[in-house]
């Protein structure tokens, strides 16, 4: 009896063991594991940023210029609404929530109001996320 659960228990940790490498191995991008990191690259509006990739690199520069990242703020400070990308230059920034395999949601202080910086929670390429060391 004994030997039949060693067996078993032995066969379902293999079984998780396999499926979790599988997962890992099938195009998932895996999580980042820090909560501080730094972001070089656009970030914005999770449609915004969407359009920017898909542009062609040719035009990247000018779609930036065409959609700056711009808010609505309430009277006491909270961004809403928020449209259009921006250059993040190692900007520090709270790793917030993964979006889908490419881009995750992070929370940046953003310049909106001239010269005003605000957190305001953006769209980023997974890429741009770099860990706080």
């Amino acid at each position: 009896m004994k030997l039949l659960l060693a067996s078993t228990l032995a066969a379902l940790l293999a079984a998780a063991s396999s499926a979790a490498t599988a997962q890992t191995a099938g195009g998932d991008a895996p999580k980042l594991q820090c909560a501080i990191g730094y972001v070089t690259g656009v970030g914005g509006s999770t449609q915004s940023v969407r359009e920017y990739l898909a542009t062609p690199d040719r035009d990247k520069y000018r779609y930036v210029a065409d959609n700056p990242f711009q808010c609505k703020i309430s009277d006491d400070g909270r961004a809403s609404g928020c449209t259009g990308v921006t250059n993040l230059s190692r900007e520090e920034v709270s790793v917030y929530d993964d979006i889908d395999n490419a881009m995750m949601a992070v929370v940046a202080r953003v310049e909106l109001d001239h010269g005003t910086k605000y957190p305001v929670i953006i769209a980023v390429p997974r890429t741009a996320v770099k860990c706080e060391e």
